[in-house]
């Protein structure tokens, strides 16, 4: 019998894996939202001095994954796996970016889910024996992310109110048995959730569900309440999907409180800087997540949090054929402690 396993969806890790270090990188729109001083670099230039912008997003992966392993004073060699994403076709921004580290590679989609999928794969392998240190690294650029889904950046199309900005930005998290924490204790692994919603200018709707569903069976299978947490931050939802969320629940009898909040909301300030709906693209959680949050938890802020990133999983060959959008979200509960931890375990 697997004693790890809790519920359907949900596995607690018997020796929580600890974050050793964390970095993000960002652009000059990040620079000018209100998370601008939890960012390791803000660049200016967008190309962030590469001839293209999808050479700009390897860039920002090779320089996020090297500050990390240089906070920890570790070398390449000292890391088992990285695990990494991105939104280009075959995920060549964490391909090209990473390929020159001579470290273990698996490249992962999950849209804008990736952080927490590449969290919580990390902390599965090192929690099972099979690796004492791993990488989970995410980004997005808005450039690379326009011309792949939308219209050319040149183009210079409208953008519906719904329409969420991506983030030119990435995090990496670097994993191992032992360390100062936080600690990851629980990942719940989504399911993919379809509503119909085809809209590609309305993320947020497409993903709610997915979103709704994670959490649900979180708790469900936890038994814990959302007033168990400090935190509980979606990621990419912006400002319709986050509501949404909070009305299904809201329909349960859970009222999800101020605790409740989501990466796209917090990454810009919407009103100076015309973000419409929020922040979008796995760079905003993957930035959010390796700045903010683990800075505030290891200053003693928050004692646990629940970290669950949302992801669209549409194509554009998918949109042009008339498909919905499915939706999928992965859910990484932290804890400060690892005395916290073994309390929610038992």
């Amino acid at each position: 019998m697997n004693k790890k396993r809790v519920g359907r969806q949900t596995v607690a890790l018997a020796h929580p894996p600890s974050v050793l270090s964390f970095s993000n990188f960002g652009s000059k729109f990040e620079g000018q939202g209100p998370l601008a001083d939890y960012f390791d670099e803000l660049h200016e230039d967008s190309f962030f001095g590469e001839k293209t912008w999808e050479k700009a997003e390897s860039a920002m992966q090779k320089k996020v994954l090297q500050r990390a392993l240089d906070r920890a004073k570790l070398s390449p060699g000292d890391l088992d796996y990285i695990f990494a994403g991105d939104l280009l076709n075959q995920c060549i921004g964490s391909s090209f970016g990473l390929r020159d580290f001579g470290i273990p590679f698996y490249g992962l989609y999950g849209a804008c889910s990736t952080m927490g999928e590449s969290l919580s794969l990390a902390a599965l392998i090192i929690d099972g024996g099979y690796a004492d240190k791993a990488a989970a690294i995410t980004s997005s650029h808005f450039c690379t992310a326009e011309r792949q889904y939308r219209m050319p950046v040149p183009y210079g199309s409208q953008r519906t109110p719904t329409a969420q900005w991506t983030a030119t930005a990435c995090g990496c998290t670097i994993l191992a048995a032992d360390g100062p924490g936080p600690y990851i204790t629980h990942v719940t692994c989504g399911k993919i959730v379809d509503k119909g919603i085809n809209d590609s200018n309305n993320m947020g709707a497409a993903m709610a569900p997915a979103a709704y569903d994670t959490l649900s069976a979180f708790f469900q299978d936890t038994q814990m309440k959302p007033d168990d947490f400090d935190l509980i931050i979606t990621g990419d939802l912006g400002e319709l999907g986050h509501a949404i969320v909070r009305d299904f629940f809201a329909r349960d009898g859970v009222d999800l409180g101020e605790t409740f909040q989501d990466c796209g909301l917090l990454l810009y300030d919407r009103q100076k800087q015309d973000m419409h709906a929020g922040a979008s693209g796995c760079g905003c959680a993957a930035s959010v997540l390796n700045g903010y949050l683990l800075t505030e938890m290891r200053r003693g802020r928050w004692k646990r949090i629940l970290f669950a990133p949302t992801g669209a999983l549409l194509s554009p060959t998918s949109s042009f054929q008339g498909e919905s959008i499915p939706g999928i979200c992965h859910a990484v509960c932290i804890s400060a402690s690892r005395e916290c931890a073994s309390q929610e375990n038992k």
